[in-house]
């Protein structure tokens, strides 16, 4: 028989992804030994394949990725301004609108290639002191309890650490193991993100239009780019997922109604099934949960990406704060500080995105004319618009 192979650590990362890496990369002078563990082999890591995602980070988000580093490793040429955004509901030529130059800057926040971010996050890490990177590997076994935190891997090899921190994607097999339920809502539709080139300017505008049948998103990317975000019911999504460049570009001319002119697909197309999720507790003995495995927000709000950079840096700002003190890193007062603290954040914004999603793509007729009063409504709102705006733009 084999020997077991035990290795210790202080925190074990479960999950290579943006919120995982950016946790590891925060701790980075705490002293603490740290390991991350990742399905994935190193190469995907180190070297992400273009997704399609555009991630429309907030200001705090970028501001984030400054203090680690991160911002400046990610071409500035890739980064689009994000200056204004607007809702449209179905043939209604009324617009709810969010920023602008009333509101007192030159945009809302910034969009860039999902791709682009996670590479840049792999590079701050690499050759980190005191971290240890284990690709390839699958979780088989988890396990806290008092004492600390035991994780076995697919190889056999054993890890043991004070903290156990989950950060494998909304459908987290960890906070499963680790015996957290979740709310999950499979919303029956996928969603396609292409590039496109077109004929029109966007402004920096970014539109998501409820249309009967459809949603559809526009984000502007730098010069005569958009990324086009069609969500459709699953079945339907087969079929445009069969057409060849030509035909799927005037298949999203004609679904945006030519507002930006002639489309042409300008990247290969990727599609992801939708659903969101919240988990039941955030924490549980020394374990927490970060970035998707916590909060699954729907890409609408497209504010998932930016409550798991905001979650990972509270936790992360805690345990720093533990570390000075000497303190327990995985003391109960202080997990339970972080998921009051994280579903504080979260939870509004994810409750209210779930009932717009609900309302804007029920076909019945009374839906249809209650989400074009709820869009009127809003507007006469200025506290509300402005809450929503400041929220996008905050520091």
């Amino acid at each position: 028989m084999a020997c077991e192979r035990s290795t210790q650590h202080d925190v074990i990362v479960i999950g290579g992804g943006p919120a995982g890496l950016a946790f590891a990369r925060s701790l980075a002078d705490s002293g603490l030994r740290i390991a991350i563990v990742e399905r994935q082999p190193h190469d995907a890591l180190a070297d992400p394949a273009f997704d399609g995602r555009e991630i429309a980070l907030t200001h705090r988000s970028a501001d984030i990725l400054q203090k680690l580093g991160v911002w400046d490793r990610i071409d500035a040429a890739e980064i689009a301004p994000l200056r204004k955004a607007v809702v449209l509901n179905g043939s209604s030529p009324f617009a709810l609108s969010f920023g602008g130059e009333r509101e007192g800057a030159d945009r809302l926040g910034h969009l860039v290639p999902n791709h682009l971010i996670r590479r840049a996050l792999f590079q701050s890490i690499d050759g980190q002191t005191g971290l240890s990177l284990i690709t390839g590997q699958a979780v088989t076994e988890v396990r806290t309890d008092a004492d600390g935190a035991m994780v076995r891997l697919s190889d056999g090899t054993v890890l043991t650490g004070a903290l156990l921190v989950a950060a494998d994607s909304r459908f987290s097999d960890v906070r499963g193991r680790l015996g957290i339920g979740a709310e999950i809502n499979r919303l029956g539709r996928s969603m396609m993100v292409v590039r496109v080139a077109h004929e029109g300017e966007h402004g920096g505008v970014a539109t998501e239009w409820f249309e009967h049948g459809h949603t559809m998103a526009m984000l502007p990317l730098n010069g005569a780019l958009s990324s086009a975000v069609l969500t459709l019911p699953a079945g339907e999504m087969d079929r445009l997922m069969r057409l060849d460049e030509a035909a799927l570009g005037q298949e999203l001319t004609r679904r945006y109604q030519a507002r930006l002119g002639d489309m042409r697909v300008v990247s290969s197309p990727h599609v992801y099934p939708l659903a969101t999720t919240y988990s039941h507790r955030f924490v549980t003995r020394r374990a927490a949960l970060i970035g998707d495995a916590a909060v699954g927000m729907h890409p609408v709000t497209a504010h998932g990406f930016n409550f798991g950079l905001q979650g990972q840096a509270t936790l992360a700002g805690l345990i720093a704060q533990a570390v000075a003190k000497g303190g327990d890193i995985a003391a109960p007062a202080l997990l339970s500080r972080y998921e009051w603290t994280h579903r504080l954040a979260t939870k509004p914004l994810y409750s209210a995105t779930n009932l717009i999603v609900g309302l804007y793509t029920d076909e019945r007729l009374p839906q249809r004319i209650v989400r074009h009063a709820a869009l009127r409504a809003a507007a006469r709102l200025p506290l509300l618009r402005g809450g929503v705006t400041r929220l996008l733009m905050q520091h």
